[in-house]
């Protein structure tokens, strides 16, 4: 398989969430086992580089591709959830994104001081999720090595805003669109 099929099983859906987005839908990219093997496959061969102690995903969509990632990493695997989702203490930062202000939280004890963490998204518009999810893991005391999605949404400029907040962290994606 070659990225250019893969690209071919993300369907573009217009107006959605609001009038103007041209959103990416995923679904028929995991529905395709050979696709969504390949794309695994890919995050993982990317991630095994960087040598991660844990595998960090963000909710929810970066579950579809965290978790089989740290499972063939044999690595345990960490969550990004929004606040007010997780039941024990959590370390939150603010995670505004293209439609509204959020706030990701992990739970205080999952990432290790010094741990080694690569994580995984669906997605790169903005790059603001991502650079919180980098804050997230440095406030737990983590070493950051990389970001990685499976679609990167070139003409938002998220991987150079990255890269300004966070120059240090490799920032890898599969597909891009340029416009």
């Amino acid at each position: 398989m070659k990225l250019e099929q893969l690209k071919e099983r993300i369907y573009e859906v217009m107006d959605f969430p609001k009038p103007g987005i041209g959103f990416k839908d995923i679904s028929p990219l995991v529905h395709d086992a050979a696709s969504y093997n390949f794309a695994i496959d890919k995050l993982a061969a990317w991630a095994k580089r960087k040598k991660p102690d844990v595998v960090v995903g963000i909710e929810s969509r970066g579950y579809l591709f965290a978790a089989p990632v740290a499972r063939e990493l044999k690595l345990g695997l960490d969550i990004i959830r929004k606040k007010g989702k997780l039941p024990r203490k959590t370390v939150c930062v603010k995670a505004p994104n293209e439609y509204a202000v959020e706030y990701f939280e992990m739970h205080e004890d999952t990432i290790k001081p010094g741990q080694r963490v690569v994580i995984i998204d669906d997605l790169i518009a903005t790059g603001s999720s991502s650079i919180s999810a980098i804050d997230l893991v440095k406030l737990l005391k983590g070493n950051p090595l990389g970001f990685a999605a499976v679609v990167e949404l070139c003409f938002l400029n998220g991987v150079p805003a990255i890269k300004k907040a966070h120059p240090e962290v490799d920032v890898f994606s599969l597909i891009q669109y340029k416009e």
